[in-house]
């Protein structure tokens, strides 16, 4: 194998992410050449539209996963939140990088926290999850849509279109945009997304040469962490367009995951926490799913899907 060609999204973000793994490969097998491919996807050309609106699951994906089958690409770079947690078979990951901030942030455009913010603000997001989390701190806090990449979205705000959003920590860090942060939202107040701040690399199941490739660049403490969230959200059957989050944390080989799920408006709102060997980290994600499914966590979203 000669030549690899990794397809990914066109935005800033998604580059980066792409010349992240490229390095990474490039640094490992110095005789191979690595190339980018720049592919749109639906969720890139459909931006006057919700998110939840138009599908959850596939719409950074399907065309990259398009690209794949037909060989066009040999690997496709995701934010592993955007990747769907039931993966078709001829699909596989292939490797997840060291995860990066896995933390939410409030931008402002007057430097207020989240705590200074009331009803005659505009808060900007495009996540249920985040709708929710918002809502469960101020039911009455005056929540607006908001679309496109990092940029755009930054730009909307000095404009006026709203007073602050709430975007990933990982997403304006590894723009070099932290001078945007007014506040990182710890993880105990506001809970993430699942998989935020992992890249992830997907291969085709069935390419060994890859995937034996990749193996060199997977970060396992990052699978592991991944792993057992992804797991605690697929048992849910949660898409990326439902408010349902979550967080690891490793430490001497034992894994603290902390999940919820709520209503939209926050009022119905279930967490829980659960603990145990990294190495039963997906054991471990659909255990704590089923605690929260006894709790009624199925009724809460199947109401979020009928009203979304």
């Amino acid at each position: 194998m000669e030549k690899i060609v990794i397809g990914t999204r066109g935005s800033k973000l998604a580059l980066y992410q792409a010349h992240k793994v490229k390095d990474e490969l490039d640094q490992r097998y110095p005789e191979l050449t690595v190339e980018i491919k720049i592919i749109h996807t639906k969720g890139d050309k459909i931006l006057d539209v919700a998110l939840s609106k138009i599908g959850g699951k596939g719409l950074f994906t399907k065309e990259l996963e398009v690209a794949l089958v037909a060989g066009e690409i040999d690997m496709a770079v995701h934010s592993l939140k955007d990747l769907p947690t039931e993966l078709p078979t001829e699909f596989a990951i292939g490797a997840v990088l060291e995860r990066g901030d896995f933390r939410d942030a409030l931008v402002s455009r007057d430097g207020l926290k989240l705590n200074q913010l009331t009803k005659d603000h505009k808060i900007a997001t495009s996540s249920l999850r985040r709708v929710a989390g918002l809502r469960k701190i101020n039911p009455d806090f005056d929540i607006v849509d908001i679309r496109g990449n990092v940029g755009t979205r930054l730009q909307k705000m000095e404009e006026g279109y709203c007073d602050a959003m709430i975007m990933a920590a990982a997403g304006l860090k590894r723009l070099g945009l932290e001078k945007y942060i007014t506040e990182v939202l710890e993880p105990k107040d506001f809970i993430p997304a699942v998989a935020q701040g992992a890249i992830a690399v997907e291969t085709r199941s069935n390419d060994q040469k890859v995937n034996t490739l990749l193996q060199a660049i997977n970060h396992v403490p990052t699978q592991q962490m991944v792993t057992a969230e992804r797991a605690f959200m697929r048992s849910l059957e949660g898409g990326c367009q439902v408010p349902v989050g979550a967080y690891t944390s490793v430490k001497n080989g034992i894994i603290m995951l902390t999940g919820f799920v709520s209503s939209l408006d926050g009022t119905n709102y279930l967490k829980q926490c659960m603990s145990g060997p990294n190495v039963k980290a997906r054991e471990l994600g659909e255990d704590l799913a089923q605690i929260l499914i006894e709790r009624g966590a199925n009724e809460i979203l199947n109401e979020v899907r009928n009203n979304a």
